[in-house]
């Protein structure tokens, strides 16, 4: 069982240090980290917490599960790994603009006449 966890619908408020402070009253805290947008620098309402056993960290979901924070009910259960993404930026690949897709039809390669008729 993993001992890394994961923490949402945090208040915008939360800190690394608040939301370490919160799960170490349970047991050892490797790291704890709120996610941040890069644009803003303002919390995204999630974070991981990843605690020094797997023992540990299921006693920290079952106790703070569903407590309210800041008037916020937190979620808080095991991280699942992430996902991977597919596809390059946007969706998009380069692939479908190669020449090697495109069928020869006699005329060259380019240029002015050349090639087969």
């Amino acid at each position: 069982m993993s001992s890394k966890i994961y923490v949402g619908n945090l208040p915008y408020s939360v800190t690394d240090s608040t939301l370490e402070s919160n799960f170490s009253e349970f047991g050892n805290v490797t790291s704890a980290k709120v996610m941040m947008d890069r644009e803003t620098g303002r919390s995204k309402g999630f974070g991981f917490v990843e605690m020094a056993s797997a023992e540990v960290a299921q006693a920290a979901i079952t106790a703070l599960h569903g407590m309210s924070v800041d008037g916020r009910s937190i979620v808080v259960n095991l991280a699942r790994p992430r996902e991977e993404r597919s596809g390059g930026s946007g969706g998009y690949s380069a692939g479908g603009y190669t020449s090697g897709n495109r069928q020869e039809t006699g005329y060259g390669t380019g240029g002015y006449g050349g090639g087969r008729y």
